[in-house]
C-alpha cells in the first residue's frame, strides 16, 4: 500500500513537472475541484516550499490528506455518516455497527490480512463512549454474531456498564438468532427489519462421524484413548457417539439451554416458563418476534434510527486516531524503529493463549493469536517472569489442547513465573485438557458458567492407510533392524504388543497429568482421578468440583491480579502477543507451512464447503486432527462438535 502510494505521488509529480499538450495550463482552477487547489498554489513558482512534495513542486502531504478525505467520505449513493445537525462539540447519540465474528485476538493472515473483532476492544469502546459526557446513548446495527456463549456473557457485561451510566442503549436488527439475540436482549430498545425474523429455537451440537467414510477407503483410524470420557478420536473410530460422549454433551446442552432461558427472562420480564414456550416455537417472523415481546418494535434501519430525535454520528469500533504523531510512531514501531509500546512503571500482563497448542515455534509471534506454539509462548512466559515491571499476569485460554508435551512445556513455564508473581488464569469458550493442564498451575481460576473445562484424559495414535493404498495398488513393506524399529513408520494398524507400548506411554502421560492437576489444586491424584477420565465440565459444574476457583471473566480476573498486585485499575495493560511488526511478519512468512494460506484440509473439504459451510469446517477440524497426529501422536486434546 505504501509503495502504491509513493509510486502514485511521483507519476502525479511527473505529470506536473511535464504537462500534456492536451492540458489546458493556462485556465484558472475549477472551484469546485478539490484537487485542484492542491496544484494550483505552486502554479508561476517553482521554487515554492511544498509541504511534504520533496521539492518536487507540489503537496504530497495535502495528496494523501485528501485520498484520506475522500475514502473517508461516503459516495452521492452511500448512507450518510452523520446528522445534518450533527455538531461533534454537543450532546448527540452514537451508531456503531456490529457484525460477523467476535474474537479473542484478531487473527492475521499473511496473504489476506485481518479478520474477526476483538472482544476486548469491543467492551473497552462501550465503556469509553459511556464516559463520554457529550454522548446521550448509543444504536446498534447489529448483523448476525460468529460468538461463543461465554464471549456473550463479557459483551453483555460491558453493555450494561453503558446502561448503568444512565445512557440508552438501543439495537437494531435484520435477522438474529441464539447467540446474536442474547447480545440484543442486553439493549433497552430492540428494533426488527419488517421482514426479519427472531430465531431462539435453543442450543445445539451435531456431532460428526466418518468412520463410515474411512471404512469405505479402507483407512484405519488406529487410536487409544486413556479416560473413559476421552472421546476426542471419536469421530474416527466409532460410527456413533459414546454414551459417555452423549452424557457430556447432554450435560453441556442443559447448561446452556438454562443461560439462554435466564437471560431472556430477566431482559425481556418474561417468565421462565414462557421462555421455554417461545424457544419451542423457535422462529418468530417480524409481527409474531414484537408479540412475544422478543423485540419492541417493527421498523426499518433508517426510521429506527431516526427516531431518537436527536443528532448523530456513525463511529467505528476502533477509534480513528486523528493524531499524525501517534500515526507516525505506530508506523515507526511496526518497521523497528521505535521499542514495542509497553506500560511505564509497574503493571499487569495478559497473555492470551489461542488455539491449538503444539510443538515448536509455530508460526511464531504473529501465529500466537491462532495458535499456542511451546516454544513461542514459553520464551514470552519466561521474559514476564524476570521482568520485575511486570508484577502479575492473566493468562486468558480460549484452547482445546494438542500436543503433550509441549503443554507439559508451558505448564512448566507457569510454574517458574507463579513462583515470582500471582498468575490469575481466565478461561474464555474452551479451556479444556492441553488447555486446562496449562492452567491447573494458576494462582487463581476464572471461568464462566458455560465455559467447557476439565477433559484431564490423554489420546493417542495414526492413521493407517496401507490397504486403502494397496486398493489403488500400492504395496509397502517397512523394514528395519530392532523389535519395534517401525512402530512408528508402518503404514499399518499396530499389533497387540505394539499397542501396549504406546499405551504404556499413553499412561504416564496420563498419571504426570493428572498429577500436576493435585498439585495445582491442592489435592491428591486420588481425588483427581474421578474428577478425569477425559471428562468436560461446565465451568459452573467445574467450580463445583475444585477444577476451578470462581465464575466471572477477564475483567473479574484483571480485578484479582491487579488487587494481587497493588496495581490500579487505571495502569495500562500490556498485551501478548503485540501488535506484529515487520520483523514478525518476515520471520512468520518463513514458518508458513501452506500455500496462500489455505491448509490442505480447507482445500480438501471445498467441495463439502458449496454443500453446508457448518459440514465442511467440521470435517477440516478432523482431518486437522488426524494430520497433527501424524507427528504428535500422544495428545492432550479435546474434540467437541460445534455448539450453536
Amino acid at each position: 500500500m505504501c509503495r502504491a502510494v509513493v509510486v502514485a505521488a511521483c507519476l502525479l509529480a511527473a505529470c506536473k513537472s511535464n504537462p500534456s499538450k492536451l492540458d489546458d495550463v493556462g485556465s484558472a482552477p475549477n472551484g469546485n475541484d478539490p484537487w485542484a487547489q492542491t496544484f494550483a498554489k505552486h502554479d508561476g513558482d517553482a521554487t515554492t516550499a511544498d509541504s511534504g512534495g520533496g521539492g518536487l513542486g507540489f503537496d504530497l502531504q495535502g495528496i494523501l490528506e485528501k485520498i484520506k478525505d475522500s475514502i473517508d467520505t461516503p459516495g452521492p449513493y452511500e448512507s450518510p455518516k452523520k446528522s445534518k445537525d450533527f455538531d461533534e462539540e454537543k450532546p448527540h447519540w452514537a451508531v456503531m455497527g456490529v457484525a460477523g465474528g467476535i474474537v479473542e485476538r484478531e487473527a492475521f493472515s499473511l496473504t489476506g490480512g485481518g479478520r474477526g473483532t476483538e472482544l476486548r476492544n469491543l467492551a473497552t469502546r462501550l465503556r469509553s463512549l459511556a464516559k463520554n459526557d457529550k454522548v446521550q446513548g448509543l444504536i446498534l446495527r447489529v448483523e448476525p454474531l460468529d460468538i461463543s456463549l461465554p464471549d456473550v456473557v463479557e459483551l453483555r457485561d460491558a453493555m450494561h456498564d453503558f446502561r448503568a451510566s444512565g445512557k440508552k442503549l438501543d439495537c437494531h436488527t435484520e435477522d438474529a438468532s441464539n447467540s446474536t439475540y442474547l447480545v440484543l436482549a442486553a439493549c433497552d430498545r430492540i428494533g426488527l427489519a419488517p421482514l426479519g425474523n427472531i430465531a431462539v429455537p435453543g442450543p445445539s451440537a451435531m456431532p460428526l462421524h466418518i468412520k463410515p467414510l474411512l471404512d469405505k477407503l479402507a483407512i484405519e483410524a488406529d487410536f487409544i484413548h486413556v479416560g473413559a470420557y476421552k472421546g476426542a478420536a471419536e469421530p474416527l473410530t466409532r460410527d456413533a457417539p459414546s454414551k459417555e460422549m452423549e452424557e457430556t454433551l447432554n450435560a453441556i446442552l442443559d447448561q446452556r439451554y438454562a443461560t439462554m432461558v435466564d437471560i431472556i427472562s430477566k431482559e425481556r420480564k418474561v417468565d421462565a416458563a414462557a421462555v421455554k414456550t417461545l424457544i419451542d416455537t423457535a422462529l418468530f417472523p417480524a409481527e409474531q418476534a414484537k408479540t412475544a415481546k422478543l423485540v419492541d418494535e417493527v421498523t426499518s434501519w433508517e426510521e429506527f434510527r431516526d427516531s431518537v430525535k436527536a443528532p448523530w454520528t456513525k463511529l467505528e469500533i476502533e477509534p480513528d486516531d486523528k493524531d499524525q504523531l501517534a500515526a507516525m510512531m505506530k508506523l515507526a514501531r511496526f518497521i523497528g524503529a521505535m521499542p514495542p509500546e509497553r506500560p511505564l512503571g509497574d503493571h499487569v500482563a495478559v497473555v492470551y493463549a489461542l488455539g491449538d497448542i503444539v510443538d515448536g515455534d509455530g508460526d511464531g509471534v504473529i501465529g500466537a493469536r491462532q495458535q499456542i506454539a511451546s516454544h513461542t509462548l514459553v520464551s514470552a512466559l519466561r521474559a514476564l517472569t524476570f521482568d520485575d515491571s511486570v508484577k502479575a499476569v492473566v493468562l486468558r485460554i480460549d484452547s482445546g489442547g494438542g500436543s503433550a508435551q509441549a503443554s507439559e512445556l508451558i505448564w512448566a513455564a507457569v510454574e517458574q513465573l507463579k513462583a515470582k508473581k500471582p498468575v490469575i488464569v481466565s478461561m474464555s469458550d474452551v479451556a479444556a485438557s492441553g488447555g486446562y493442564y496449562i492452567a491447573s498451575g494458576a494462582t487463581k481460576i476464572f471461568a464462566h458458567e458455560d465455559t467447557l473445562t476439565g477433559s484431564i484424559g490423554v489420546v493417542g495414535g495414526r492413521i493407517a492407510p496401507a490397504a486403502a493404498l494397496a486398493k489403488l495398488g500400492v504395496n509397502t513393506f517397512p523394514m528395519g533392524r530392532g523389535k519395534h524399529a517401525t512402530i512408528m513408520s508402518s503404514l499399518k494398524p499396530w499389533n497387540d504388543e505394539e499397542k501396549q507400548i504406546i499405551r504404556a506411554n499413553m499412561e504416564a502421560v496420563y498419571t504426570t497429568f493428572v498429577g500436576r492437576v493435585a498439585q495445582g489444586r491442592s489435592k491428591t491424584a486420588e481425588q483427581i482421578q474421578p474428577l478425569a477420565q477425559g471428562r468436560v465440565w461446565t465451568g459452573l459444574k467445574a467450580k463445583s468440583l475444585g477444577l476451578v476457583d470462581e465464575i466471572g471473566g477477564l475483567d473479574a480476573a484483571l480485578d484479582e491480579a491487579r488487587k494481587l498486585a497493588k496495581v490500579e485499575p487505571t495502569t495500562a495493560l500490556e498485551i501478548y502477543p503485540p501488535s506484529p511488526t515487520l520483523r514478525d511478519v518476515l520471520a512468520g512468512w518463513g514458518q508458513v507451512h501452506a500455500p496462500f494460506g489455505l491448509s490442505a484440509s480447507a482445500m480438501a473439504t471445498e467441495s463439502i464447503r458449496a454443500l453446508d459451510p457448518r459440514i465442511a469446517d467440521a470435517a477440516a477440524r478432523l482431518l486437522d486432527l488426524v494430520a497433527s497426529f501424524q507427528t504428535t501422536h500422544v495428545q492432550t486434546i479435546a474434540i467437541l462438535p460445534e455448539l450453536q
